[in-house]
């Protein structure tokens, strides 16, 4: 029997990697890809189980999925980290849920579906998660002109707030022949972007080949004529190594954009969080980078209310965002995770102060942002159409400053019949908050 299910996906660009992989086993065998709750069969929830926000959006968005079954849904799949973190609870606690599978498992969806389709069976699969294929065909769950690559899998990193380790094992790399028949796969898809993802993603091929392999992976990358773009994200600064800096900088195809999660710059914190590399690394590698990649924008991610955090060490975070102005960033409140070592410390700070600080944070982050914005007045960007918005009026797109999902949009007026994927040249004429506004330089 032919059957319709939805995927609901939530959390990050890697998770997202594994829900393509299993629309695609879905598609192989068998099953119709459906967009609407209301005729699916079946539906998945490929949940996000990183801080208590996403958490509890998993949650709500699988109650909701539930509500379905008054209508034509038979079953519901729940899969991903959050399944994953809490396998012990979830078959009592969530009764909703007929099929539940660890991330280990997702390689049986299709299958699992089935037995619970045409059966009635309640599956609820946990295999190690060093099953988790690093590789495997997809359907894109995003416009079809960028995707994201994920080239490897887990962390041993171990910073002190942070589960992914026990969620998703130890760090794996994709053999890199691999890695470029799947980027290969895509471009000729018609694909033009390719982000390129891990948990750490400057650390990949060090457990292969005994060194980093990311700088021969880009230049590898860049040989694929159709890819135009090729974007870093969740990069770890003791890893920016000089070679890196120097193909970032060299490589046309690789945009000048890193993105650096750095989470603090007081050292007695970075200790705390079990971070490599304290502001004796940080400050001088984002003076190397600015020096060496002319018009780098650099994007990162701050914690604010790590457990015993002070008054004065939080100055210092926010002294940190002003001095050095970066181009995109992001801050969020410490979240306490059980089974970290940062959720068993006895300092923890007031939730709401935690979101105060953060707010503080994205408050100054606000005004940098826009007067970076309004100096790019007058210059010319090459731009990645992503079609017309109706709401502004006008086309929308991203510069190289901006991945996606996460950062800015460019809004420019333009000759009519420009399509999403294409590639425009635009002259920024002013900014707008966050977001930068422009016309279309129509050469020749």
């Amino acid at each position: 029997m032919n059957y319709q299910v939805g995927m609901i996906s939530l959390g990050c660009s890697k998770n997202q990697v594994d829900a393509e992989r299993m629309l695609s086993l879905l598609s192989e065998n068998g099953f119709t890809i459906c967009s609407d709750p209301a005729c699916c069969d079946a539906i998945i929830v490929n949940t996000c189980g990183f801080i208590e926000d996403a958490k509890r959006e998993s949650i709500e968005s699988i109650f909701e999925a539930a509500q379905q079954k008054k209508g034509r849904l038979k079953v519901l799949a729940v899969t991903g980290c959050l399944a994953e973190r809490y396998q012990n609870e979830f078959a009592d606690e969530v009764p909703e849920a007929d099929v539940i599978l660890g991330m280990g498992s997702i390689g049986e969806i299709a299958a699992s579906l089935r037995r619970a389709l045409e059966k009635g069976e309640r599956v609820i699969s946990f295999r190690e998660k060093s099953d988790l294929p690093l590789e495997g065909e997809r359907i894109l769950a995003n416009e079809p002109y960028f995707a994201y690559l994920k080239v490897a899998e887990g962390c041993d990193n171990r910073c002190a707030f942070c589960a992914i380790p026990d969620i998703r094992g130890h760090f794996r790399s994709m053999p890199m022949e691999k890695v470029l028949e799947e980027a290969r796969r895509l471009a000729d898809r018609g694909v033009v972007e390719l982000n390129v993802v891990a948990q750490d993603t400057t650390r990949y091929g060090q457990d292969l080949y005994g060194k980093l392999m990311l700088p021969e992976l880009l230049r590898e990358l860049c040989k694929i004529e159709k890819i135009r773009w090729v974007r870093l994200l969740y990069c770890y600064p003791d890893r920016i190594t000089d070679e890196l800096i120097e193909v970032i900088a060299s490589e046309p195809k690789v945009v000048k954009y890193i993105d650096l999660p750095l989470q603090h710059i007081n050292d007695r914190l970075l200790r705390r969080m079990n971070r490599r590399g304290d502001s004796s690394l940080i400050r001088p590698l984002l003076k190397k980078l600015r020096e060496k990649i002319p018009g780098v924008c650099i994007r990162t991610t701050l914690i604010a209310g790590l457990p015993g955090e002070t008054e004065e060490e939080f100055e210092e975070l926010c002294d940190f965002v002003r001095e050095e102005a970066f181009e995109r960033l992001g801050c969020f409140a410490y979240s306490t995770e059980e089974g970290t070592p940062a959720g068993e410390m006895p300092d923890q700070i007031d939730p709401e102060l935690r979101r105060h600080r953060a707010d503080q944070i994205m408050e100054l982050q606000m005004g940098i942002a826009a007067e970076i914005a309004r100096s790019l007045e007058g210059q010319t960007l090459e731009v990645l159409c992503e079609g017309y918005d109706e709401e502004a009026r006008c086309y929308a797109g991203r510069s190289y400053m901006d991945a996606p999902d996460i950062d800015t949009k460019v809004y420019f007026t333009g000759r009519g019949g420009l399509k999403p994927g294409q590639f425009v040249t635009v002259e920024i004429t002013g900014a707008d908050g966050y977001d930068i506004v422009g016309e279309e330089v129509v050469l020749g």
